[in-house]
């Protein structure tokens, strides 16, 4: 039985288009589906989205298979004593669960509960009222997939201007991407028509710094076409060449840069010719780029996984920023900009306190988020205060984590374990008890991956289907455990629950006061609105209750770039009701704030209008660059695997149906032509491929945009997938049971998941 859309022969599809969005990436293009019974018959974009107005790329077109999946979970699952997993109800599921987390806070403290994932990709909304039961339970350390990439990032942006910043590359004379594909990992409105406006316009330029002569690499104008893992070295060079030939905006850096001297004098060491050599790019070609960028009106860069997960990964991320920094490249159009927050100012990305230690492994907690390499670590140990519960909430880490059989180790070491997803995952199969999740199609949903300059958009993702019958929305499994948990009592919200039956203004009175009387309830504020506020909301949209609190928090801190956006309040009503009002009834998303590039200082947390390079940390690690290795190879593991890359049809695991793949069925294993003939492999053979952690045997495709010595294995295969007689099978590759814990940055934790020394082993010699 195929799970392509079909149409059936005895009912045709609606004629209706249903608006939503795609979620498998963090651009969340506006989609239209028009459904058969409940499948996703066909899918188009939505030309009236505000942001992606009707572009969207292949993958969103085959949604259907992440709806549709056999997959699906459909009951609640207790593991039993062997391993096995039976179905029980979900009165029993709540009460395990509500049980086996109150005995851990009860034994140890709610510090001994760790909370990992929290809504997934596109799945952000739900994740506040996970939050809400963590903070109630007095969960201290949490952790997702950002801990992953972002927050080597998140660590330098704290230290320059305290704020998140992103690109402008609509507007950018240079468009620089470092470890980055947008070809294929987007991450921008409109990646690919803006990749191909750059190209065809002689007045602007792009630079890419990738090992790999990926689409968008073919598309620049200068490929720095780097050894894998020297990305370091190589923005060094530059850098260096723009001190020392003058290519720096001294005006800029006079007005706004911070004791740059230190910076400044550490790029005068930096032996630019030796640089040059260990990335295997000529000086002359970094000599032009450095030119480029100097001369430039506008620079803006992008970074990505491909050095996020790889050697000197948080230099890096400083580093490449300090491109547009001495470019002067700032508070102007075209440049890379702080933005509005949907909610909270930084809330996505706010920094904590270098202070804060994880209690067993004493790794450093940087926006909230524990170093994922660490967990594992938290949990394998006779310390007192190691974790001894975990909540995981629309998330797969041991899939997704370095060294997935010891993420199973730490898992079967809890006293209890709870997941909450969609489908039998590998992470499930780990789990005391599994909750069966409604899909992102089946309830409200929204993205708080809001990074937009000047305008900023948000979008309320409606349901386009019921709920499948047997599984709940996560506001509804949350609110569950809570009050199974005593967090609140449902008696005491009468109140709350008879104002908001009254109106909004009447409910915002009494519900202020409320926590004004009740402060230990602010943690779990979003649950108490879901019970209140929510069931007076149109039908279906109960679980954006919480977004109430969050439109209140973007009144009061960007009023007047609220109503610049064309949102203000009726006679009567308030400024953050508007922003609420205007998210309930539109289905292509609102601009909810419009800046101006005046305002660009007002959005960082600087109030001297200065940007602080000298970073002290970073400048160490810069002067130690000369002594480090380019790459990490061995005699024994030759070769450097990039394990997880992005390809036409991968999307993580959030799509586990493999016929959604029209092309690289079984995820082969990229190598070059040169590495091809070294040992005798033609397309198609299969190879052993080790590491130092585990071994596989991928199929092989040579690809000549790889260079000797590079190997790539693509993300989202090696999930299990029950097939048409609904057994279970597994195809392609799962990445992390190939890459270690102990290969990681040493100041971020992110992983080198994109360099892992590796071998190969032909199965059949030639």
């Amino acid at each position: 039985m195929s799970s392509e859309p079909t149409v059936s022969s005895e009912q045709k599809p609606s004629s209706e288009w249903k608006k939503s969005a795609c979620i498998l990436c963090e651009s969340n293009c506006g989609i239209e589906i028009r459904l058969d019974g409940r499948r996703f018959e066909r899918i188009r974009g939505n030309k009236a989205h505000v942001e992606s107005k009707g572009y969207t790329c292949e993958k969103a077109l085959r949604l259907d298979h992440y709806q549709n999946n056999r997959g699906r979970l459909t009951s609640p699952m207790r593991r039993r004593d062997d391993g096995t997993y039976e179905p029980i109800s979900w009165d029993e599921a709540i009460a395990e669960v509500a049980a086996g987390l109150g005995r851990v806070r009860s034994d140890h403290g709610g510090a001994a509960v760790f909370r990992y994932g929290g809504g997934g990709q596109g799945n952000h909304l739900h994740g506040l009222y996970g939050q809400a039961v963590a903070d109630g339970l007095g969960v201290r350390y949490r952790s997702n997939a950002i801990a992953q990439e972002k927050t080597g990032e998140a660590w330098v942006e704290a230290k320059l201007v305290g704020t998140h910043t992103r690109p402008e590359l609509d507007r950018s004379e240079v468009a620089i991407f470092v470890g980055k594909n947008p070809w294929q990992t987007h991450g921008f409105p409109h990646a690919r028509k803006t990749l191909r406006a750059i190209a065809n316009d002689p007045e602007r330029s792009m630079v890419v710094l990738d090992p790999r002569r990926t689409q968008s690499a073919e598309l620049a104008d200068f490929h720095l076409q780097v050894r894998p893992g020297t990305d370091a070295f190589c923005i060094a060079a530059i850098l260096a060449i723009m001190v020392r030939d003058g290519l720096v905006d001294d005006g800029f850096i006079e007005r706004h840069v911070d004791d740059v001297e230190p910076l400044v004098a550490a790029l005068r060491d930096v032996p630019i010719e030796d640089f040059a050599e260990r990335c295997d790019v000529a000086v002359d070609e970094l000599v032009a780029v450095a030119k480029r960028i100097g001369q430039a009106e506008s620079v803006a860069s992008f970074e990505d996984l491909g050095i996020e997960q790889a050697p000197n990964s948080t230099l890096v991320s400083y580093l490449q920023r300090l491109l547009w920094v001495l470019a002067g490249s700032f508070a102007k159009p075209g440049a890379n900009h702080p933005h509005s927050w949907f909610g909270k100012r930084g809330s996505l990305l706010k920094p904590t306190a270098e202070s804060r230690r994880t209690p067993v492994t004493g790794a450093q907690v940087i926006a909230g988020l524990i170093p994922c390499n660490s967990i594992c670590d938290e949990v394998l140990t006779d310390h007192p205060d190691r974790f001894r519960a975990m909540i995981i909430e629309g998330a797969n880490p041991v899939h997704s984590l370095a060294d997935s059989g010891r993420f199973r180790e730490a898992m079967r070491a809890l006293d209890f374990s709870v997941v909450v997803d969609v489908a039998m995952t590998e992470t499930a199969r780990q789990a005391d008890i599994v909750l069966p999740a409604s899909s992102q199609y089946e309830k409200p949903e929204a993205v708080f991956f809001n990074f937009h300059f000047p305008d900023n958009a948000f979008s309320l993702r409606k349901p386009v289907l019921e709920p499948l019958p047997g599984t709940l929305a996560e506001p509804e499994i949350h609110a569950r455990i809570a009050e199974a948990l005593g967090l609140y009592d449902l008696d005491d919200l009468t109140p709350l629950r008879d104002a908001a039956a009254t109106g909004r203004a009447a409910f915002t009175a009494v519900f202020d006061e409320y926590l004004a009387h009740h402060p230990e309830q602010v943690p779990i504020a979003p649950l108490l609105l879901y019970r209140t506020l929510g069931p007076t909301l149109p039908d279906g949209l109960e679980a954006a209750a919480a977004l109430w609190s969050l439109a209140r928090g973007v009144a009061a801190t960007y009023p007047d770039q609220v109503r610049r956006a064309g949102i203000d309040a009726d006679p009567g009503s308030t400024l953050g009701d508007a922003v609420f009002d205007a998210l309930l009834a539109s289905d292509d998303g609102i601009i909810f704030t419009r800046h101006t590039y005046d305002e660009v200082w007002d959005l960082t947390v600087t109030t001297d209008q200065t940007i602080r390079v000298n970073n002290p940390r970073m400048i160490e690690k810069l002067r130690e660059l000369p002594g480090l290795p380019t790459d990490y190879a061995t005699d024994e593991y030759p070769l450097v695997l990039s394990a997880g890359e992005r390809r036409s049809f991968t999307a993580n695991v959030i799509i586990r149906d493999p016929a959604w793949r029209k092309a690289d069925q079984h995820g082969a294993l990229a190598i070059s032509p040169t590495d091809a003939e070294h040992h005798g492999l033609v397309d198609g053979d299969r190879v052993r491929l080790v590491t130092a952690t585990g071994s596989a045997e991928p199929t092989v495709a040579i690809d000549d945009a790889l260079q000797a010595g590079h190997i790539a294995l693509p993300n989202g295969f090696g999930v299990e997938h029950p097939d048409d007689r609904g057994e279970h099978r597994t195809v392609g590759v799962a990445p992390n049971e190939l890459t270690a814990l102990d290969w990681k940055d040493d100041i971020a934790g992110t992983p080198w998941h994109k360099h892992v020394p590796a071998r190969l082993e032909p199965i059949t010699a030639r």
